[in-house]
């Protein structure tokens, strides 16, 4: 990157014209050639997939076409009104003339109520909607069109509500509260800077890096499976980088103007040091997202696909488009003063951030006691996390999916939401009677509400009585705790009792089941995906800081900021704790692949910080051998940029918590949380406290280890001994002790 971003900073007309041209072909490519998501996933080596593949194989367009349920109720009296029959009806034929339905089943058809289309009590009544193809191949706009056909049927007497896979994120808008986390982030560099033109560039490179990941990941999809909510994860993790990447370049730039740079000397200063930083920090996220693809689930890597690309986008945005407009504008980058502002100093060390590290150095063992019990008590109810998908009981009062779980809820009972699918496989037609047998085995398992019987000559069975499905209704709702063990105990004790001998095999799938393999799927790769993940970070920081003690500190330290941002989103989702603050509106477990993206990020991010901390301390430590100083150097010389950067992503990540997408409030908070609680306490407490009471150990490495090693250093040799002159010059903060010695 360093002869194109010096390129960049020396032709910035060029530069700017190279990326006018890469814009419209990257837009223009999205708006022709856009790929569609979808949240399909594929559990290779588990039992809920190959119940589906045998239905799959065996019951074709039965088994995998898409399916929506249509719930509605009176306020009054029963189904069977006209006021209400009329208007369903009409809903009925809407429906119907979707182009991808296939067909519509209703109340008011023959035999209905033995289809349990009708609920006992006659109150609540179910359509069942039938696409011509697979969930993520239905139109996204005959989707909308179904949610909007069934939000018009909601009158004063009459609620309406549509469920299912197909429609589950239709139903919900993007959020549109990260403006807020923008306006922050202004005010934040306006203070920083006191200029509207240095607060607002980091800003629209940000955006325009954004635009372009997006727009592209938005091509990926046509070649890799990217769920849903993937964009708006993708833009979150894009936009807070984003603008922390283009903070640490301009910040610099600025410190070399104060210190007496030409506009196009401080550029490329800026654009060799903070944005050789930049490289190796954006790099470092996207290899952490790499270690997704270890878990071997299609689903993990679009999401890791997804955050890499736009995180590479607005890498490129802040060491080329940044550094271009910089050269052109020079002093003006600095223009339309505010009021409050003063004529900086140049003082390459933060004489705040020397003070604070002089004053942490004189009690390291207090404040890291601190800190880390604070962590270790947030990070408690980690211990606690229950993983699943939260079901549409936990969406917003009023959305269609919530109307219909709580009507599905009130009319068939709360396990009607994420039934069992049992597929039986049978020897010949003449085991029906034992697939009938193990049916009311199922029937009367505590846990379970009712268990459809085998009748031959009905769609649950083939032609040839050969399979069977068995549709099991549990008492409990899909995310209930209870769910979970009445699968366990009808997979490991109820099914094989009741076919052994018999010659049956049966599978238990169904949206439920396949949601608890997928999280005991991933809860049996995090142990080789932190291996892998920590362990290639590790070595990089070994090689970055020629040492064995600063990067094994770096990485039990990310690991400890992962605890407790896990433990608090345990403390709000799971426990309910904080719900009216954030707005979450239903609680229940943890996404299953929260944990691996929420670490696979944060170790990312965690490892830049670091990067900025550490490098400043190790140009000090190769000049002086003085760790105290190089401590002190190193908050004094990144700390405020570092607090700075980490306020401006935790409110970019903490805005999106407001939306009303339960995956996306929950990373939200997660990162946020995550991001304040490592920079803030682990980065800028902890890991100065543990480098002070360590003294020279922090710099060891063995004589072997450091002959075969290469060296790499973040800023050029020249420029940390350029930068070491200017600081010389500069008076240095020192703690009472050290000043007794010199005397």
């Amino acid at each position: 990157m360093g002869p194109i971003s010096r390129f960049a900073v020396r032709k910035p007309w060029i530069a700017i014209g190279v990326w006018v041209v890469l814009l419209i072909a990257i837009f223009g490519g999205a708006s022709k050639f856009a790929g569609s998501y979808n949240d399909s996933f594929s559990l290779p080596d588990t039992e809920s997939t190959k119940a589906q593949e045998v239905l799959q194989s065996k019951f074709g367009g039965f088994a995998s076409n898409a399916n929506a349920s249509i719930v509605f109720s009176p306020s009054s009296g029963t189904i069977q009104q006209p006021s209400v029959k009329v208007p369903m009806d009409k809903l009925a034929t809407e429906v119907k003339q979707i182009g991808s339905v296939a067909s519509v089943e209703t109340p008011y058809d023959p035999g209905a109520a033995q289809r349990g289309l009708i609920s006992p009590s006659g109150e609540v009544g179910r359509m069942q909607v039938t696409f011509k193809m697979p969930d993520n191949e239905v139109p996204q706009a005959d989707v909308k069109q179904l949610v909007a056909d069934v939000k018009a049927a909601n009158t004063a007497e009459l609620t309406v509500g549509v469920g299912g896979q197909v429609v589950d994120f239709a139903s919900s808008e993007p959020p549109a509260t990260e403006g807020i986390g923008i306006l922050v982030a202004i005010v934040i560099m306006l203070i920083m800077f006191g200029s509207i033109v240095a607060a607002g560039l980091p800003i629209l490179t940000a955006l325009i890096g954004l635009s372009a990941g997006i727009s592209l990941v938005t091509l990926a999809a046509n070649f890799v499976n990217i769920a849903t909510f993937g964009p708006t994860l993708a833009a979150m993790i894009g936009l807070g980088v984003g603008i922390d990447y283009a903070l640490f370049v301009i910040n610099r730039y600025r410190q070399a103007v104060l210190v007496g740079r030409e506009p196009k000397d401080a550029a490329l200063e800026a654009v060799g040091t903070a944005g050789r930083a930049v490289v190796f920090a954006g790099t470092t996220v996207i290899i952490a997202l790499g270690g997704l693809f270890v878990l071997k689930l299609s689903f993990m890597n679009g999401l890791a696909i997804g955050a890499g690309i736009t995180v590479l986008t607005v890498m490129f945005t802040a060491v080329t488009l940044l550094p271009a407009v910089l050269s052109l504008l020079g002093r003006k980058s600095f223009a339309w003063k505010m009021p409050w502002a003063r004529k900086p100093k140049a003082t390459p060390e933060g004489k705040g951030f020397a003070k604070y590290g002089d004053g942490l150095q004189k009690r390291p063992w207090l404040y890291g006691s601190i800190a880390f019990i604070v962590m270790v008590i947030l990070a408690l109810p980690m211990f606690a996390m229950r993983s699943g998908f939260p079901d549409a009981g936990g969406r917003p009062e009023g959305n269609t999916t919530r109307i219909a779980y709580d009507l599905t809820t009130e009319g068939f009972g709360a396990g009607a939401n994420g039934p069992f699918l049992v597929v039986v496989e049978m020897p010949n037609a003449g085991s029906v009677p034992a697939a009938n047998a193990l049916s009311q085995a199922i029937a009367k398992t505590p846990g379970v509400a009712n268990a459809s019987p085998v009748v031959p000559g009905t769609p649950a069975v083939t032609p040839d009585g050969t399979t069977a499905i068995i549709q099991v209704q549990p008492t409990t709702g899909p995310q209930d705790e209870a769910t979970s063990t009445l699968l366990e105990d009808l997979r490991t004790n109820v099914i094989p009792a009741a076919t052994a001998g018999t010659g049956l095999t049966a599978y238990v799938g169904g949206s439920t089941a396949v949601v608890d393999d997928f999280s005991q799927v991933l809860s049996d790769a995090l142990p080789l995906f932190l291996t892998v993940v920590v362990g290639l970070g590790f070595l990089v920081l070994v090689v970055l800081f020629r040492s064995l003690v600063i990067p094994l500190t770096a990485a039990l330290t990310a690991l400890l900021s992962f605890g407790a941002a896990v433990g608090v989103t345990v403390f709000v989702f799971q426990w309910g704790y904080l719900t009216d603050i954030f707005g979450v509106t239903g609680t229940g477990p943890i996404l299953p692949f929260l944990p691996i993206m929420l670490f696979s990020i944060l170790f990312g991010l965690s490892m830049d910080y670091q990067v900025f901390l550490v490098s400043r301390m190790q140009e000090e430590w190769a000049r002086t051998e003085d760790n105290r100083a190089s401590v002190r150097r190193g908050l004094g010389g990144s700390g405020r940029v570092v607090a700075a950067a980490a306020a401006i992503m935790f409110s970019v990540f903490i805005s999106f918590v407001f939306g009303d997408d339960t995956t996306i409030k929950m990373f939200g908070l997660s990162l946020a949380v995550a991001i304040a609680l490592d920079a803030f306490i682990i980065r800028l407490v902890l890991v100065p406290s543990l480098m002070t009471v360590l003294g020279r150990a922090n710099w060891y490495l063995p004589k072997w280890l450091s002959k075969i090693l290469p060296k790499v250093h973040i800023e050029s040799e020249e420029e940390a001994h350029e930068i070491a002159d200017i600081v010389e010059e500069v008076p240095t903060v020192h703690s009472d002790a050290e000043l007794s010695d010199q005397k």
